[in-house]
């Protein structure tokens, strides 16, 4: 079957995959954001993943937010997002309505292969029915599917997707190797076919709960060294001389993976009677350290003899990461409520973010331009325009400056995590 591809979802990682495919095979990015259509199609890409020499080599891609454009398609890639709600359980719905809209257009014959983390047992129990429901087909003899877990690293511009080994499925041997040879077309560093959908699953869910555990041992240290006074980045400087040290930091943990991610696993543990110890500790301990990082600063100021209620104080960054435009799951925001809730007049500013969404996510007014004389200055972000700011400018006499991300120099900074 010579496929012709629909791309569901066009954020940071349905719109690269897009724009890869649409170099060698008929692609129809699909989004029902009508704006990011119309952006697309003018060729303005605002999560910066991809370049204009890039979109336009993809020659036979074009752009459609109407749901009858998707009739024309054989194989359904879904890359829309898999979010947490409030209370820290997975929200299916984005998922369960793109195949909803899938099943209503799918014929005998076609793929659809789902990219959005889940937990292991969701293609085929949670999005399967949804499909067979709309479509009246039956899974596995008129269409099949697929898993290949996405790996997109927003705002890394030397792991892109060709570079990165994809993971890949199928419902039946045939349709994984079918699967398996269109990533390979396209994907440099080669693929790695799962023996089931499951398995593909898992591997994405375990990648990103390693990494949030990982890190929440090293934000763990930083909150006993803390009490012994002693400076986290050095000690691990001297541990990491060790060849098999692995070397993480210290540090806030948001983004649309592995805030996230951990929680779908431990979703599907407690559905079968299981009660992880060792992920829910550590999403504990990371989710914490936006108050603990506020509270830090605030006690710093009062031995400064500084008044918190007040207090100028500016924040650089909110994005979840740094020299990347992506606010989701951002857990600066942690550190600037903690911080309105003690009374201090808090700016924020970052270059990268896209001031509409901030004040529409977060009801945060970014600074178009940075003050003067500020009480206390939290680097929350390791953004390159920052390592050049004028710190000693920026900041009031006696003024605190708190470099969470450890880039700065030491002698510059009061603290650091």
């Amino acid at each position: 079957m010579h496929p012709t591809i629909a791309v569901i979802g066009l954020g940071y990682v349905g719109f690269p995959l897009a724009v890869e495919f649409g170099k060698l095979y008929p692609t129809l990015g699909f989004d029902i954001d009508q704006g990011r259509i119309a952006e697309l199609q003018r060729g303005f890409d605002r999560t910066q993943e991809v370049s204009e020499a890039q979109l336009a080599a993809s020659v036979s891609l074009r752009f459609s937010s109407q749901k009858d454009d998707l009739k024309g398609c054989n194989t359904f890639i879904v890359t829309v997002p898999t979010p947490i709600d409030h209370f820290k359980k997975p929200d299916l719905s984005p998922l369960l309505k793109a195949s909803e809209m899938i099943g209503r257009v799918l014929k005998k014959g076609d793929v659809v292969i789902y990219e959005s983390t889940v937990y292991p047992g969701c293609t085929e129990e949670d999005c399967v029915p949804v499909l067979e429901k709309y479509s009246g087909l039956v899974f596995n003899q008129e269409f099949f599917c697929g898993y290949s877990p996405e790996r997109i690293n927003p705002g890394d511009k030397v792991n892109t997707l060709t570079k990165i080994k994809k993971v890949t499925s199928g419902s039946t041997p045939e349709v994984a190797e079918q699967v398996d040879a269109l990533y390979r077309s396209i994907i440099q560093a080669g693929t790695h076919k799962a023996s089931s959908i499951k398995v593909a699953e898992a591997s994405k869910a375990i990648e990103n709960a390693q990494r949030d555990v990982n890190i929440s041992f090293v934000n763990e240290l930083a909150l006993i060294f803390d009490r012994m006074g002693i400076d986290t980045t050095e000690v691990l400087e001297a541990a990491g001389t060790k060849w098999n040290f692995l070397n993480f930091k210290p540090g806030l943990v948001g983004g649309h993976c592995i805030g996230v991610d951990p929680y779908y696993l431990l979703h599907k543990s407690e559905s079968l009677g299981y009660y992880p110890q060792v992920i829910l500790s550590g999403r504990r301990v990371n989710d914490n350290m936006g108050i603990f990082v506020a509270n830090k600063l605030v006690k710093l100021m009062i031995q400064k003899g500084k008044k918190i209620g007040g207090a100028r104080t500016l924040m650089l960054g909110i994005t979840f990461k740094e020299n990347c435009p992506d606010i989701r799951n951002s857990r600066v925001v942690d550190i600037y409520k903690e911080l309105i809730d003690f009374g201090m007049e808090v700016d924020v500013y970052d270059p990268w973010a896209n001031a509409e969404e901030v004040q529409k996510e977060h009801g945060i007014s970014l600074l178009t331009s940075l003050g003067e004389a500020y009480d206390a200055i939290v680097l929350t972000v390791a953004h390159g325009e920052f390592l050049e700011l004028p710190f000693a400018k920026l900041k009031a006499k006696d003024g605190i400056i708190f470099d969470i991300k450890s880039v700065l120099d030491k002698s510059l900074v009061d603290a650091r995590l």
